[in-house]
């Protein structure tokens, strides 16, 4: 899937892939036509960075409510015929789950939706999952007959259709089509659930790891041989060291850190650095420097394992090097450094916003330090991120950094915070917004009131309508 093209942030489509609040806001406040067809576009082109990890469906099933809006366009792409020559999830899966959250405020034509394509659809079950959580029993076994005609009764139908029931997400379908009286439905997916417990079984029985009484080489050559497979095993390999290693064996495994294979060197280094060993960091600024890419990403990823004081202070030395290392150390200092860092981390946040720009990865961390440390200056390049990154999970951390360092934050983004798809931001923006304002007492009422909503927030609601924070 090609990354997505994301509309600038002051667009009512642009905010609206950004799943920002203010996307919504515009969007009720623009022609209804503009804020449908902004709408559907980013259903039908999902514009998440990261779909594993950001939310929008709720967000954009909220809108559609609010906008009274019909569900063609959706069926539309459903149904299209590229379907079934695009069978990646994520093209259909945004659509899916929004259709998911408006069956559960009631929506029929939603749930009509869901249960068709299940039927006919590519990516059919994830439409079982969101009707798994959401249909009736009666609906769920009129599925019974479709879904399983996808699977032959031929071995490998029958392999298949195990391995499916075995790692469904949603089990409810599968439960219940197994008492399912007829005869080509029930028996055969009891079979196929006997089938996948026993393949689970089998695979349990075969362990492929380490073995009790390995040696040091051992678990040097297992590193080395899951390298080979593309399988990095640095950290387990890390952690067997650590069984099977005594006090003899610290020369060869400093002596492996420092020359041995990438395999070899990459536990080792985990190991020692897991171990807080003295010489590890100077081997870590070697591998960084001389070593493979392979063994100088473990080197990075070693020392952001490490704890203790002396990789923080080592860190202060680092933090200027302009390579890996370098930003990595950044991140130490602004996930365990002190107030007398903060010049460090400012520096550190400004730098990879203007050289890498607002969705660069290493602002996750910096954000969060500058929310930690209180770095007051740091306001206005968290609003900068908050409002141009394409990352809704950036955006919320940049408002709980904001949150702790820009006393506007209350009367200002916490507002629109309130209607964001992210549930830890509206959790935020619930403990901080300003009750002053109108649309605040309303939109916290709505929240309270809303069986979609996360329990977080409406525990964060609660705490600002008790009897000693009353709101409006």
């Amino acid at each position: 899937m090609f990354d997505p093209v994301i509309a600038p942030s002051g667009t009512l489509l642009g905010l609206l892939q950004r799943g920002r609040g203010d996307g919504t806001l515009h969007a009720l406040a623009a022609p209804r036509a503009e804020a449908l067809a902004a709408l559907n576009h980013c259903v039908l082109n999902d514009p998440r960075l990261d779909w594993q990890v950001e939310n929008r469906s709720l967000y954009y099933a909220r809108l559609y409510l609010d906008l009274h809006g019909g569900l063609e366009e959706i069926e539309r792409h459903l149904r299209d015929a590229d379907d079934h020559l695009d069978t990646d999830e994520a093209r259909t899966g945004l659509a899916l789950a929004v259709l998911g959250h408006l069956a559960s405020y009631g929506r029929a034509d939603a749930l009509r939706l869901l249960r068709g394509y299940a039927a006919i659809g590519a990516n059919w079950a994830w439409a079982l999952d969101e009707l798994a959580l959401r249909d009736d029993d009666a609906g769920l076994r009129s599925l019974a007959a479709p879904v399983l005609a996808r699977f032959p009764a031929t071995p490998e139908g029958d392999a298949e259709l195990a391995a499916t029931v075995r790692d469904a997400f949603e089990p409810r379908p599968w439960r219940l089509w197994a008492d399912d009286p007829r005869e080509s439905v029930g028996p055969r997916v009891r079979a196929a659930q006997e089938a996948g417990s026993f393949d689970r079984w089998q695979r349990q029985m075969r362990p492929t790891g380490p073995r009790p009484g390995w040696s040091v080489q051992a678990v040097f050559d297992w590193a080395d041989q899951g390298l080979e497979r593309g399988t990095p095993l640095h950290v387990p390999a890390a952690r067997c060291l650590s069984a099977v290693a005594g006090a003899d064996d610290r020369p060869a495994i400093v002596t492996a850190a420092r020359e041995g294979t990438d395999g070899a060197r990459c536990a080792a280094l985990h190991y020692l650095a897991e171990s807080r060993d003295p010489v590890v960091l100077d081997l870590i600024e070697a591998a960084v420097s001389v070593g493979s890419r392979t063994v100088a990403e473990a080197a990075v990823s070693a020392f952001e394992r490490m704890c203790g004081e002396e990789a923080v202070d080592r860190a202060r030395g680092w933090v200027h090097r302009p390579d890996a290392l370098g930003a990595s150390a950044a991140g130490v200092l602004a996930c365990r450094g002190t107030a007398a860092d903060d010049a460090l981390v400012l520096g550190a946040l400004r730098e990879t916003v203007r050289a890498y720009g607002p969705d660069a990865p290493l602002l996750s961390t910096l954000v969060d330090g500058a929310g930690r440390l209180g770095i007051t200056c740091a306001a206005p390049v968290l609003r900068h991120v908050y409002r141009e990154t394409a990352s809704s999970q950036l955006r919320g951390r940049a408002a709980k950094a904001l949150a702790a360092t820009d006393a506007s934050f209350a009367t200002g983004f916490a507002v629109e915070c309130l209607w964001d798809c992210e549930e830890t931001t509206r959790e935020v923006a619930a403990r901080h917004a300003e009750t002053g304002d109108v649309r605040v007492a309303e939109r916290l009422r709505r929240l309270a009131a809303d069986p979609a909503e996360e329990a977080e927030v409406q525990t964060a609601v609660r705490s600002r309508m008790g009897p000693d924070a009353s709101v409006g």
